[in-house]
Formats: structure tokens, C-alpha cells, sequence
């Protein structure tokens, strides 16, 4: 996908996502999981977060290194899939996912859950925006249920708030309905 620009690749963070971060909602050791070619991680940077941004793609994550050479960013970025987390060996305060949950199986999104588990504790965010089963047609990824969020995490964490909002993309159709959830560790 990242030989050419993939549609979710906007050159600047997910409006929902950056007004989180500058409302002061992501805090502590940051890990911004399937982090495309960086901006959220460089967000968080910018914000003075330590953050770790991660992604299949070894095409996105050279990207995402280069603008955090070009920008002089301490954003740290690594080659890894999200399904095994504890490999990182490390623990974070806050994820944020933009656009991974909706293209896992439902076989993948357990262990996707058991994953961002494995790194974090009680009191860690998680903030999640996604492909939303209210965007007409067929285009795309898989769509998301309010439900399907909420039975996928509601064992281990607090759904805060699940809210319509929009993921920005570079094709013609411009955005595109999605949920915006913020969850707290129990």
C-alpha cells in the first residue's frame, strides 16, 4: 500500500485524534500502534510526549522516520505488528489506534485486545477511531458497530465515550463516517 499514498495517509494527524491530544487526553509513554508514516506519533512528540509509533510496513515506517529526521523530532519508530506488543518490551499510558481495529478479523481483534493489554495498566487510555458501519456503500474496510468496540473491550477496560466523527482521507471521498472511542484500563 505505501508505494504509492494510501487514503489514509492525510499528511497531518486525524482532526478527532489531534483535538484529543491538544485537550490534554494522551499522557505519559505514548504508542501510536499501526502509525502509518508517523504524524500522530509526531504529534505526540511535538506535545513532549515519549512516544513510539509502530507499523507492518517497513515502506511507512522509513517515512516516518525521514520526517522525524526532516522535523527534528525524538519520535521513536519500529518495524512491528500489532498482535504481539509485549515484544516491544515495554508499557505504555496511552494508545492510539487510527485506523488498525477495523481491518482485524474478529479471531484478530481478541488478540489484538490481549495485545494492547500485555502493555498497559489500570488507568492507560486508549483512544480509537474507525471505520463506522454508518458509511454507505462498499468501498474500504471493514465497517464498525458501537457494539462490536464495546463487546471487544468492555473486560478489561471502561468505554468511556463513543462518539460519530470523521477520518479525513486523500481520495475522492474526502472523509468518511467513523466512531471515535476513548476507553480507561480497569
Amino acid at each position: 500500500m505505501y508505494e504509492g499514498t494510501p487514503p489514509w495517509e492525510i499528511g497531518r494527524p486525524q482532526p478527532a485524534l489531534e483535538q484529543l491530544a491538544e485537550r490534554g487526553e494522551w499522557r505519559g509513554a505514548v504508542l501510536d500502534v499501526s502509525c502509518g508514516t508517523g504524524e500522530h506519533a509526531l504529534l505526540a512528540a511535538r506535545l513532549g510526549l515519549a512516544v513510539t509509533g509502530i507499523d507492518a510496513s517497513p515502506r511507512a515506517i522509513a517515512r516516518a522516520q525521514a520526517k522525524a529526521r526532516e522535523r527534528n523530532s525524538p519520535a521513536r519508530f519500529v518495524q512491528h505488528n500489532a498482535l504481539e506488543l509485549p515484544a516491544l518490551g515495554a508499557h505504555f499510558d496511552t494508545i492510539v489506534d487510527s485506523a488498525l481495529f477495523h481491518v482485524f478479523t474478529n479471531e484478530d481483534r481478541a488478540r489484538y485486545v490481549a495485545s494492547v493489554n500485555a502493555v498497559t495498566a489500570p488507568g492507560s487510555r486508549y483512544f480509537l477511531l474507525c471505520f463506522s458501519e454508518l458509511e454507505p456503500g462498499d468501498w474500504g474496510p471493514r465497517r464498525v458497530t458501537q457494539a462490536e468496540v464495546t463487546a471487544s473491550f468492555q473486560a478489561t477496560w471502561y468505554i468511556d465515550s463513543i462518539e460519530p466523527a470523521r477520518i479525513d482521507v486523500s481520495n475522492e471521498h474526502g472523509s468518511v463516517a467513523a466512531w471515535l472511542a476513548s476507553m480507561t484500563r480497569g
